[in-house]
């Protein structure tokens, strides 16, 4: 089987970087055509500076890198330091990537790539903010039938919120773009913080990573170690959720996950509830599924693909 042609919409981030890392161990199943950035997690500057640091460190400076978006579409940009540092990718010392940034805006780079492959064969993998993908479909409707599929990291229904009491980060902060998407029509998979939370780096996940004894393994570790003290401390749990490279191990090994084909909307006009993904998860509604809504994860298996893939770098 051909390797299936995505591009990673990403606001790195430590877990989108070892996303990002996973897409480019596993070339037999994924083509990544491009990454495009988007601020987010830390402000576009630094986002698009990261994506080109993580490529460098996969060794893959040949993926061509665009900037995007530098606030969501209607709203203030809101970021999250708190968690992954000022620069986005706390904890490793990298160097500063030497890899050109393509001259191309991120949305014209996604809208000329969805009408040159043939229609039905990209996929689109947004681990942050959707407002790349909301602003392209505006600009270019012709191009959401051409789209095979969107696999996205973001929203909640039974672990609520980690950014408000009840809105997940990257819903949270464009809930306009994410309710254009979500209405789109194209066939979505969600990773919402329900399986991500259950995707923890343990102690011992964490050793696994740092002893393979690779520039990848060790980066990777010290990332983890970085935004687990504010995990940890939050959640109580034994270890750092890893968010985005569900979305990667999906495309990979879908059967390592399970949900639901059900209904999810976006909240846009509440104060108190602004960003919830609300997911008719027991069918209760009338309304049309939308979204395969996933619900669990094989963590041990999760993490097994994780580390072996990641060896590969």
């Amino acid at each position: 089987m051909a390797a299936r042609k995505i591009i990673i919409d990403t606001d790195p981030g430590q877990d989108d970087a070892v996303a990002i890392l996973l897409a480019l161990a596993s070339p037999d199943e994924i083509e990544v055509l491009g990454i495009t950035a988007v601020a987010g997690n830390v402000p576009l500057p630094l986002t698009a500076r990261n994506a080109r640091i993580v490529c460098e460190l996969a060794g893959r400076p040949d993926i061509p890198v665009f900037a995007g978006c530098a606030a969501p579409l209607a709203r203030p940009l809101v970021t999250a330091e708190h968690v992954h540092g000022k620069t986005g990718l706390d904890g490793p010392e990298l160097p500063d990537p030497t890899m050109p940034l393509q001259d191309r805006h991120a949305v014209d780079f996604i809208v000329q790539t969805l009408r040159a492959e043939p229609a039905g064969t990209v996929t689109l993998c947004p681990l942050g903010p959707l407002t790349n993908l909301a602003q392209a479909f505006r600009n270019a409707p012709d191009i959401i039938e051409r789209v095979q599929e969107i696999v996205l990291m973001g929203g909640a229904y039974f672990e609520v919120g980690n950014i408000t009491p009840t809105a997940e980060f990257n819903i949270y902060v464009d809930p306009e773009a994410a309710a254009e998407i979500f209405s789109a029509g194209v066939p979505l998979t969600v990773m919402p913080l329900d399986v991500t939370h259950k995707a923890l780096v343990t102690a011992a996940r964490n050793r696994a990573f740092r002893e393979l004894g690779t520039p990848v393994g060790r980066a990777v570790a010290e990332m983890t170690d970085f935004f687990e003290r504010f995990d940890k401390e939050k959640y109580g749990s034994s270890g750092a959720p890893l968010h985005d490279p569900c979305v990667t191990a999906w495309l990979i090994r879908p059967d390592l996950f399970s949900g639901r084909h059900i209904n999810v909307e976006i909240e846009t006009g509440s104060a108190l509830t602004l960003g919830m993904t609300v997911a008719d998860w027991w069918r209760v509604t009338d309304r049309p599924a939308n979204a395969t809504f996933m619900g669990d994860i094989d963590a041990d298996g999760f993490f097994a693909l994780l580390t072996e893939r990641l060896a590969r770098l």
